[in-house]
């Protein structure tokens, strides 16, 4: 009693010590059951092909298909959000990364929702890539880019301050497991989409012949598509409601060219859309869906056509991960010798914050891709130092005609046609 009475009032004492440590031996630990999945009877962490738990924060990834833009991302696509492609000028190259998702998914047995107003999905999945999984692939995907200078003529030919810099694979990494490369140049085997389980949403085969023309044609439009993404998630277990379905998966949604013309949105044609909140709306409820399912999505959009960048804004506000691609056709990049080796730029414009304050961001900034025969790449942009002959030549022919500008106007503090010099 007199113990007892010395731990109420708070003293410490060898007696309540004692009597603390009797009570420790057989309630501070127990043994982990079978139902618990984590120390501590926490909830064990989802195990499914083709995703791995994030180190930092512990969120569920999948692969987009490149492993270099896993890398930029911090790893992956976390399950439950949204990446937002912003296509280049001409549409050529955001395709690219759009299949390279859906391949992925084939490969890792993920079902596929693809949705497009411009080509059937079933034409779409026919001209996936082909993975590469065995070891020659991977040799022979590796004798692409066997065609490197040694390390100490990269250090003369690269100006100095990039050599500081962290470098990024562009290669195979035969270590890692999570995600896979694939051959551009071949089709996917059609055995693999024989087994593999996708469901197509092509517009004009969901919409009614009637509705078109009218001017709820897009809101309809996009109310068939989201009734459709409602019904695959919820029959087929994606939801998690389901608990005698055992095995998880997870539902890989594609959907291209979205608010373009094609799919009614008139945001690309008028500055002062009447619909303009039509595409927002969209996206609101989208996120929604996959927030609350075992579902990854991807959306290619033609940002450069949409006259009213407020939109832009505001679609960006509302996607979890944005990447915009940038082409040098038909610019003058594309005969500039300083971008010879490269295609177009790649800007990640947005990286979620998962369970952080701060985003687990790539210290690399200055990003350029290119697509070989067989690959698209994604590289750090090596630029030229500016002692070389051929940046050099350009850079006095670009500075010529401002020179002669100078000379004019200066004559009379520089007495005449001197070239003015800094």
């Amino acid at each position: 009693m007199a113990a007892a009475a010395t731990c109420g009032a708070g003293t410490l004492s060898s007696e309540c010590v004692a009597s603390e440590a009797g009570q420790s031996r057989t309630s501070s630990f127990q043994r982990r059951g079978k139902a618990s999945g984590a120390p501590g009877g926490g909830p064990r962490l989802l195990s499914i092909a083709g995703t791995r738990p994030s180190v930092r924060n512990g969120q569920l990834l999948v692969s987009t298909g490149l492993p270099a833009l896993d890398q930029l991302l911090g790893g992956g696509l976390a399950v439950g959000t949204l990446l937002l492609i912003e296509e280049d000028k001409y549409n050529i190259y955001s395709p690219l990364l759009f299949k390279y998702f859906l391949a992925e998914g084939i490969v890792n047995g993920h079902t596929l929702l693809v949705a497009s107003a411009k080509e059937n999905p079933a034409n779409i999945l026919q001209e996936l890539p082909a993975p590469l999984l065995d070891d020659n692939g991977k040799k022979e995907l590796e004798d692409v880019h066997s065609a490197k200078p040694p390390e100490a003529d990269a250090n003369m030919k690269i100006a100095w301050r990039y050599q500081l810099q962290p470098r990024m694979e562009v290669g195979p990494v035969l270590s890692s497991r999570f995600g896979h490369y694939y051959d551009v140049s071949r089709r996917i085997p059609q055995e693999l989409l024989e087994s593999s389980n996708w469901h197509g949403f092509f517009l004009p085969e969901h919409t009614p012949p009637g509705l078109k023309g009218e001017p709820c044609f897009l809101s309809c439009g996009y109310m068939k598509l989201l009734q459709f993404f409602q019904n695959i998630i919820y029959t087929e277990g994606f939801d998690g409601a389901n608990p005698q379905k055992k095995q998880k998966n997870i539902l890989r949604i594609g959907i291209q060219n979205l608010g373009s013309p094609l799919w009614g949105d008139d945001i690309c044609c008028k500055e002062n859309s009447d619909n303009h909140h039509r595409l927002t709306k969209f996206l609101y409820i989208l996120r929604g869906l996959l927030r609350s399912s075992l579902s990854a999505c991807i959306i290619t959009m033609p940002a450069q056509l949409v006259q009213n960048k407020a939109i832009t804004t505001r679609v960006r506000n509302l996607s979890d991960t944005v990447v915009g691609l940038e082409s040098f056709i038909g610019s003058e990049r594309e005969t500039n010798p300083l971008y010879k080796d490269y295609h177009g730029l790649i800007h990640i414009r947005k990286i979620p914050r998962l369970n952080n304050l701060t985003c687990d961001e790539s210290d690399v900034k200055d990003l350029a891709f290119k697509l070989k025969r067989k690959l698209f790449t994604i590289e750090r942009l090596h630029l030229p130092p500016d002692l070389s002959d051929t940046v050099g030549r350009s850079s006095r022919q670009d500075l010529a005609p401002s020179t002669t500008l100078l000379g004019t106007g200066c004559s009379g503090m520089t007495g005449g046609k001197k070239r003015l010099d800094f």
